[in-house]
């Protein structure tokens, strides 16, 4: 068990056409929410229609567009590697290959400039062999020999998927080998002749947020309808899922319960019998090796003593199950101070940590009993670093990233304790940066709490109000805004003269858990007052004005930027929104979202309604009103977040008479975009937009 982290925003597979929308007297709109019905669907190719007649055949736009789709499809970007068996993979696309490559190379040939790459899987040969639109979703390889994987497969980049068996050996599909229709499948291999499967059995094998609720044994060359019932979970559970540590030395089956995003079960299945590991239901756990690691979210009493929210602790994993209580602390935290992530290696852990949201690496070694803590060499000063393991079975290299919002990405290569480490590559300037510089502020929210924000502007700027300035945030599930190399950013704005602005709200992980847990269901709104105190900040600093200050943000960070159109108008000159949660009342009804009541609560309690009311855009709008200039992008194939949310919050803001743009993706999925075209023209969009509204 490498890790078992919080999963992903998945959630149930998009509603089809066909199904009938009855009217609501409390909801006009619910028709909106039919994905594929024709009503909707001619909706919305109005809507694009208007979108794209505004925004796309100016030169600007044209220009940008095609920048924009060059650097995604440049071949001068890194090709990023994680190693399977003697191989070095990467999946690739460019401009002849819209859809990807699955390839494969030595390390030694990838130190090359120009690597001689091995063709895997081509997935535009596939899709029109096979007359699908497949979209790339990873591959699970089984180890230790290495030669067959199941591949994942989506269907214009929707969140379900197909999975099916692959030959690493021959580069070919396996006749009658294990292939799982589409569905939001879990599928984990145990041995060559089967694997753990939570999917769609029918009928009650689901989740409410969709998920699978049951995880079974599958042997290969049976039926699935047969496949043996390893645990089930409730249908209020957010998932459940069962798996193999195939760690040479360590193999051991898991069964984890995900009760809600912040609590889980997990089970070790030994001897037909599942053991519980006894740890808090809301810590992450990982076991690797020899060691149990248990990142906690909240404070721990255990075995005399308490640990605090945001530790990594340590112990010896078997006598843990008998009994044993006592711990190692890998990490303790403190205000400023938080866990980014660790990676185990063959004999030590990579340890990252957060300073002031500024990253430093540190190698922890077992010996005599201690656990023994050095600064990893060769760390850049500044950016946004990270370290992880290439091959945590058999030895101790690893894989180091670093950038910032001016430097591109560099990948290098060391191994601990050995020599110094090695450059790989470093992927090109996209954008002019000369003259940029980074900055750290703070602003102070409505309850005196100090907010962190980066700003990236010219080093002469004039402070008199007038430059063009687009804040982004996002500030939930624990995610940290950290700096980092974005070129899109860079020619869409930064290039203009435009400021740049992230601002690391509370509801993020930047300090760690208990920075996420103050803006949790009934405190939402503190997000909403930090990202309203950075946007008041940078007026009274006097980079921007209100007309001249622009937002973005997407997913959560829609709904943020939601509570910003409709809390605080007045600090805005245009917002956009992307493929955002809007309704909050029905929110936990619509494809994923009862997975994330943990995050904002249960509208379906009168109580909880009663809050989550107040940070509900679409039933926060309001008559006469002056609202900033929005727009609405989102994807008809996002079966994570609906597209109803958008639809529904722009039909409203029309009918009010509001002016707005509206765009939707036909592909996409939640990222927004199937291809690297579909992505640079969303990208020109908003940046067209934004500019357009705030020069």
């Amino acid at each position: 068990m490498k890790s078992l982290r919080r999963l992903p925003l998945f959630g149930l597979i998009f509603v089809m056409s066909g199904i009938a929308f009855a009217g609501d007297p409390e909801d006009p709109r619910i028709w909106l929410e039919d994905v594929t019905g024709d009503r909707a669907l001619t909706w919305v190719r109005e809507r694009n229609a208007e979108s794209t007649a505004e925004l796309t055949h100016s030169e600007a736009f044209q220009t940008l567009d095609k920048r924009l789709l060059a650097v995604l499809d440049s071949t001068a970007k890194i090709p990023m590697i994680s190693k399977i068996g003697p191989y070095y993979y990467n999946f690739w696309k460019d401009a002849t290959h819209k859809r990807g490559l699955w390839r494969r190379t030595s390390l030694d040939e990838y130190r090359k400039a120009e690597p001689a790459w091995e063709t895997v899987i081509d997935l535009d040969a596939l899709g029109a062999a096979e007359h699908e639109n497949w979209v790339w979703h990873g591959a699970t390889v089984l180890k230790p020999a290495y030669e067959r994987c199941l591949v994942s497969l989506s269907r214009g980049g929707a969140d379900a998927d197909v999975k099916r068996e692959f030959d690493l050996k021959t580069k070919s599909f396996v006749a009658n080998g294990y292939s799982v229709p589409e569905a939001k499948s879990r599928v984990a291999w145990r041995n060559l002749d089967s694997v753990f499967i939570g999917t769609d059995f029918g009928p009650g094998s689901l989740t409410n947020s969709g998920y699978p609720r049951i995880a079974k044994e599958w042997t290969r060359g049976t039926p699935l309808e047969t496949a043996k019932v390893v645990f089930e979970g409730e249908s209020d559970d957010m998932s459940v899922s069962a798996y193999r540590d195939l760690t040479p030395g360590f193999e051991r089956d898991f069964v984890a319960r995900q009760k809600t995003f912040y609590s889980s079960e997990t089970f070790l299945r030994r001897d037909g019998k599942l053991i519980r590991i006894e740890t808090p239901d809301d810590a992450n756990i990982d076991v690797d090796r020899e060691w149990l690691m248990v990142e906690l979210r909240t404070d721990w009493t255990v075995g005399g003593k308490t640990y605090p929210s945001g530790a990594l602790l340590a112990t010896d994993f078997e006598a843990f199950l008998k009994g044993a209580r006592n711990f190692d602390i890998l990490f303790e935290p403190t205000a400023r101070k938080s866990l980014s992530g660790f990676s185990p290696t063959k004999n030590h852990i990579l340890l990252n940590e957060l300073d002031n949201i500024r990253n430093k690496i540190y190698v922890l070694t077992h010996k005599d009993g201690k656990w023994l803590r050095e600064p990893l060499p060769g760390v850049p000063e500044i950016g946004t670093t990270s370290a992880s393991a290439v091959d945590s079975d058999e030895s101790d290299d690893f894989f180091m990233t670093s950038s910032n919002y001016l430097m591109p990405m560099t990948l290098s290569f060391g191994t601990i304790g050995g020599k110094l480490v090695e450059k790989l590559k470093q992927s090109p300037s996209f954008f002019d940066a000369a003259g940029l510089t980074v900055t750290q502020h703070e602003a102070k929210s409505a309850d005196g709490t100090l907010v962190p924000y980066f700003q990236v502007s010219r080093e002469n700027l004039k402070l008199d109000g007038s430059n063009p300035t687009l804040l982004y945030g996002y500030g939930g599930f624990e995610i940290s805004m950290v700096p980092g190399y974005s070129a899109t950013a860079g020619i869409g704005w930064l290039e203009k003269g435009g400021v740049y602005v992230v601002a690391n709200i509370r509801g993020g992980g930047e300090f760690g858990p208990k920075w996420h847990q103050a803006a949790l269901k009934a405190n939402r709104p503190r997000a909403y007052e930090d990202f309203a105190a950075v946007a008041e900040d940078l007026i009274s600093r006097k980079v921007t004005s209100p007309k001249h200050l622009g937002i973005q943000g997407g997913s959560n960070g829609g709904l943020l930027m939601g509570n910003m159109l409709t809390r605080r108008p007045d600090l805005f000159g245009a917002v956009v929104c992307q493929v955002p949660l809007l309704d909050m009342k029905r929110y936990n009804k619509l494809l994923a979202g009862a997975s994330w009541m943990g995050e904002y609560g249960n509208p379906d309690i009168a109580s909880e309604w009663e809050f989550i009311q107040t940070f509900s855009p679409y039933h926060m709008l309001k008559e006469g009103v002056k609202y900033p200039r929005t727009l609405f992008t989102t994807s008809t194939r996002d079966d994570r977040v609906h597209p109803g949310h958008a639809r529904k919050m722009a039909a409203k803001m029309k009918e009010m008479g509001i002016d707005l743009v509206y765009y939707e993706n036909i592909e996409g999925g939640h990222g927004g975009a199937a291809d690297n075209k579909q992505a640079a023209f969303m990208s020109a969009l908003a940046y067209t937009f934004l500019w357009n509204q705030l020069k």
